[in-house]
């Protein structure tokens, strides 16, 4: 669901969009229609985070869209091998909704991927699964971030995960983390 609340961009003293509100629900269909100039575009921008609203509020599924400067360090953190969704993020995340989801109704199967990593590898695994961030990881491994940004690599390749999110719930699955109570 799309809601904007109120929503006005000034540039200087020129009003371009003037509090404006409306709710676009799932599944609806929904155009803006009007001459040029009259704010559609700067709209759009607002609801997808390129420009800040100058009074009011926007939000995409009950969050705000991210501010430039914070997509720029999301794509930071994918280049240098971390995650988009903080780790601490998915950690409490997993902590909250885990046994509902995860929470396997017989003991684990022991998985045979898991067999390929070496112990150091299987350390970084659980800590991925702890929410670990790599600064953390290599901290508490007393390892550099480049060693550690290597094994979380090689963990991904052999147990066949595209991102950590995935890394963590094989790590779940496997019974090498367990949910907070």
């Amino acid at each position: 669901m799309i809601e904007a609340r109120e929503l006005t961009k000034r540039y200087g003293d020129k009003t371009v969009v003037d509090h404006l509100s409306f709710t676009v629900k799932p599944g609806e269909v929904t155009g803006f229609l009007g001459p040029n100039g009259a704010g559609k575009s700067t709209t759009m921008r607002m609801i997808v985070g390129l420009d800040a609203p100058t009074r009011g509020s926007v939000t995409v599924g009950g969050t705000a869209y991210a501010r430039p400067e914070e997509l720029v360090s999301g794509i930071h953190a994918v280049a240098t091998g971390d995650a988009v969704v903080a780790p601490r993020l998915t950690r409490r995340l997993l902590d909250a909704y885990a046994h509902q989801v995860l929470a396997p109704a017989d003991p684990p199967v022991p998985d045979p991927r898991l067999g390929a990593l070496s112990d150091r590898e299987r350390e970084v695994l659980v800590a991925i699964g702890q929410g670990w961030t790599n600064a953390e990881i290599a901290e508490r491994l007393v390892l550099s971030e480049s060693t550690v940004k290597k094994h979380v690599g090689r963990v991904l390749a052999k147990i066949g995960a595209r991102d950590r999110i995935q890394a963590v719930i094989t790590a779940y699955d496997a019974g090498l983390v367990r949910a907070k109570s």
